[in-house]
């Protein structure tokens, strides 16, 4: 069966299939997730109509379940475009699951693609996309009762692996500056700008770039950030050091986003320009170990007090995963007390 084809509507779009002389609509981010939509309901409803009037349990696909997972549940996540991303490659991620029955799953198809996965990516990648297709699994168990066990959790899942401990040092920092054509006092205004100004802000304040981005200027107040909604779901407060403080001085006061760059935007430009410094071990998220490491060993700040900072529940995991001194480090400190 043909697919029509989607109808832009402002930033939106829409699709409509009709089957049976009945009509189905949706409206999608892009032409893309409405045709996928599209081919998903068509084969969801010609495979169920077929196979009930034969009292035959319907087949449905791993990939169909997916699609209907982000479009009810994981879009609605902060972390959304990372499930996007990883749905639009599930073909390569999971391959021959992704046309697999979720009915027809085994332990040992689990067991098969664990031991695949972690040859090819690190542990931790494998880690977090087995973690993402068991809460898939258990929405199809608990949210659309389609099956009465998530099979995914019969299984070991691959291991943690070592915690990440690269460090973000300042000529780290002056390769990006350089290439990102910032000079750190000057107003940003190109995307590029503010992606330099984002990793300084970062390396001041400890914040994810989630949390940058979403910064507004009623959140900014005398001395400190209040961040309304957090990773954990609950809100903080960031210190500013004289240097954040400098930072924001730097953006107009009429401007209520601060960093008014899109993630997928932001995303593509960060990695983009790390490449072509040759820094494509850094991420973005290691301006917040840097921090972390920086805010010991420079402002000697406890533990507890350092946990509130960086909104960490577990202390275990913060010093564990984030703090991430190097063995001078750890002598000077050492050498600091007994003076």
């Amino acid at each position: 069966m043909k697919i029509p084809k989607p109808i832009q509507r402002g930033s939106s779009w829409r699709i409509t299939v009709t089957y049976h002389k009945q009509r189905y609509s949706c409206t999608r981010d892009t032409a893309k997730e409405c045709e996928d939509w599209a081919a998903i309901k068509l084969l969801e409803l010609k495979t169920g109509r077929a196979n009930i009037e034969n009292g035959i349990k319907p087949a449905f696909p791993f990939k169909q379940l997916c699609e209907k997972y982000y479009s009810e549940r994981g879009s609605k996540l902060k972390s959304a475009h990372i499930i996007r991303n990883k749905l639009d490659n599930l073909e390569r991620i999971t391959g021959e699951l992704v046309t697999k029955s979720i009915y027809d799953f085994h332990p040992n198809d689990i067991v098969r693609w664990r031991n695949k996965r972690v040859l090819e990516v690190q542990t931790s990648t494998a880690l977090r996309e087995f973690s993402m297709f068991s809460s898939i699994f258990s929405y199809a168990q608990k949210e659309l009762f389609l099956i009465e066990n998530n099979v995914w959790k019969t299984v070991v899942k691959p291991p943690k692996g070592k915690p990440r401990n690269q460090r973000v040092y300042p000529e780290d920092v002056e390769l990006f500056l350089n290439r990102l054509k910032w000079d750190r006092n000057t107003r940003p205004t190109r995307v590029i700008h503010y992606v330099a100004w984002s990793i300084l802000f970062a390396l001041e304040t400890a914040m994810r770039k989630g949390e940058i981005l979403a910064m507004t200027r009623d959140d900014i107040m005398e001395g400190f950030v209040h961040l309304p909604i957090t990773k954990n779901g609950e809100s903080r407060n960031v210190p500013l050091s004289t240097e954040a403080k400098r930072l924001l001085s730097l953006i107009p006061e009429d401007q209520k986003i601060i960093v008014p760059v899109g993630e997928k935007s932001f995303r593509r430009t960060f990695y983009r320009v790390r490449s072509e410094v040759g820094l494509d071990h850094i991420n973005f998220h290691d301006t917040r170990h840097e921090a972390i490491t920086r805010m010991v060993k420079v402002r000697k700040l406890p533990v507890e007090i350092l946990a509130k900072i960086t909104g960490h529940k577990t202390i275990g995991i913060l010093i564990n995963t984030y703090y991430n001194p190097d063995a001078q480090d750890l002598v000077e400190m050492f050498n600091s007390s007994e003076s």
